[in-house]
């Protein structure tokens, strides 16, 4: 398996280099040369599969250099927390990824992609700098990923005051190897100011640099694994035979769209996802596009689902990639839609009265959008809503939502207790440059 660049289909490298490079030399981003069909086992009901296993098969398709020995024990760190599949109404399920250590869905990513580099830094004994853009959960998935790996220091870029407390806290008090610069602009500048330092080859040499955002592969290709997870999990509570293949709809809450391009490479694996329904809020550049046809990338929108609030979201370039740049092909297995703040809340108090299930507000964009779009596409399939992040994170929302105050998950408890230590400054790459470089 290699990787290629997306302006030059001749550029081609190793899982290993896209790892480390994380954007390729001419500022694009990486995507697979091809996508491998997955083998039978993992996309059948197999009692003898657990989550890890799972993991292991879809990430061995597409790693070459690490032998499926170690990626199973790989595999066995970062999946160490379940992923429970939870039925909200007919028809209407949660995947709910949250429960892993910084409670969002970015955990997945961010332990496999440690291992992996730690893997690499071993064999050859040198050290890595990781600068990594956050517009809430990234940031905390990554620190706490990487924290005390041996031959790493990563520095997080957050958007000043436009992140929830309980995220900035988590990003902020954890010390050590991990380095929390407080950006004063949006996760969009946070994301330019680390596209620009990956671009600038005299820095990447001076800090053998890369990223640990979903630009970087070696965050985006574990998060297939989810999708075959919850198609298995559902197989399994339906008590389904592996040779009778169900087909689900797939509605991914979505801001930078890494989760969503993992969810389109799963459906393109084998995964039986008939259709994706990508959710926005009122940063719709992507909805828009669906209706238009032109792709307008413009400064975010604060809303209430924080994370996705991505005005240019880079992921969406191998989402067109992946269908050869037919809008016509993209509308045939994913349809688009953007939720309003109000709908959010909206939907966070109608699934409360409904099943008692508190949501975040990011998957409650994904349950609004959800009820929208089964009703606007006649569909009458099974829909699985991925849960992204714990509700007790955004406790301001919840309680504005539904008037319920939620106890506070140790990890939160914890992190409030700690000291913040972040270093602040203006959008400007230069101080970014400094401090990469001290």
């Amino acid at each position: 398996m290699k990787f290629r660049s997306l302006l030059n289909d001749r550029l081609l490298v190793s899982f290993r280099e896209a790892l480390f490079r994380g954007i390729a030399p001419d500022g694009s981003l990486y995507v697979p040369d091809s996508i491998p069909a997955l083998s039978a086992g993992a996309k059948n009901s197999d009692a003898t599969h657990d989550l890890p296993g799972v993991a292991a098969e879809v990430l061995s398709a597409y790693i070459e250099e690490i032998p499926f020995e170690q990626i199973q024990k790989m595999a066995d760190h970062a999946f160490s927390f379940p992923v429970p599949l939870i039925k909200l109404e007919d028809d209407l399920y949660l995947l709910e990824l949250f429960h892993g250590p910084t409670l969002a869905f970015k955990d997945v990513g961010a332990r496999f992609m440690a291992s992996a580099l730690s893997y690499f830094l071993e064999q050859e004994q040198r050290k890595l700098t990781i600068a990594v853009a956050t517009s809430g959960d990234t940031g905390s998935a990554v620190a706490q990923g990487f924290l005390n790996i041996p031959r790493i220091s990563v520095f997080v870029l957050y958007p000043s005051g436009k992140i929830s407390a309980l995220q900035e806290q988590q990003i902020t008090t954890v010390g050590g190897n991990i380095h929390a610069i407080e950006v004063e602009g949006t996760f969009d500048d946070c994301q330019h100011l680390v596209k620009t330092a990956l671009a600038d080859q005299e820095l990447v040499r001076a800090c053998n640099l890369t990223t640990a955002n979903s630009i970087n592969l070696g965050r985006l290709i574990p998060q297939i694994t989810y999708y075959f997870w919850g198609l298995l999990e559902f197989q399994r509570q339906a008590e389904r035979s592996p040779d009778h293949e169900l087909t689900f709809d797939v509605c991914v809450p979505s801001g930078n769209f890494g989760n969503l391009t993992a969810a389109a490479y799963a459906k393109r694996m084998g995964a039986s996802i008939a259709r994706l329904f990508s959710a926005s809020n009122a940063n719709e550049i992507v909805p828009e596009f669906f209706r238009t046809g032109s792709f307008r990338p413009r400064p975010s929108l604060q809303t209430f689902s924080n994370a996705m609030d991505v005005g240019n979201p880079s992921n969406f370039a191998r989402l067109q990639a992946l269908y050869g740049y037919n809008i016509d092909a993209m509308k045939g297995d994913i349809a688009s839609i953007s939720i309003s703040d109000e709908e959010t809340l909206v939907e966070m108090r109608r699934t409360y009265e409904r099943s008692g299930t508190i949501l975040d507000p990011h998957t409650a964009v994904g349950v609004a959008a959800t009820r929208k779009l089964k009703t606007t596409h006649s569909s009458s399939r099974s829909t699985i809503v991925v849960g992204t992040a714990h509700p007790a994170k955004f406790p301001d929302v919840v309680e504005k939502a539904i008037g319920v105050t939620m106890p506070l998950p140790k990890q939160l408890q914890e992190a409030l207790q700690r000291a913040k230590q972040s270093t602040r400054i203006p959008a400007d790459y230069s101080r970014v440059k400094r401090l990469l470089l001290a």
